[in-house]
């Protein structure tokens, strides 16, 4: 089943996002080889495809996962949470229905 992890990022923290950027997307390039990641990126703070110096307000990845205690122990596993970049994660189930 499909689960969407959604990260809500700490203010002030695009450095820290920065440092740890290589090891959060080496994760989801394994999930992506494993034929798992469905959709990954970020929420910019503003309305433009690079947000520059406003950073970043989380991440949105949505990927399968055996079950939803799975999910949450990957999730929990998060560089970026690791680092404090982000404040808070949810994690819940993710029925895809379109594009079918």
């Amino acid at each position: 089943m499909f689960y969407a992890i959604i990260g809500q990022d700490e203010p002030g923290t695009l450095s820290k996002r920065i440092a740890a950027r290589p090891a959060h997307l080496a994760r989801l390039h394994a999930l992506q080889e494993q034929g798992k990641l469905l959709l990954a990126g970020p929420f910019p703070a503003v309305d433009a495809l690079d947000p520059g110096a406003a950073g970043y307000t989380g991440s949105l990845i949505v990927a399968e996962f055996a079950s939803l205690p799975a999910a949450q122990a990957w999730a929990d596993a998060d560089p970026y949470l690791a680092e404090g970049v982000y404040r808070q994660v949810s994690v819940q189930p993710f029925r895809k229905v379109l594009p079918a």
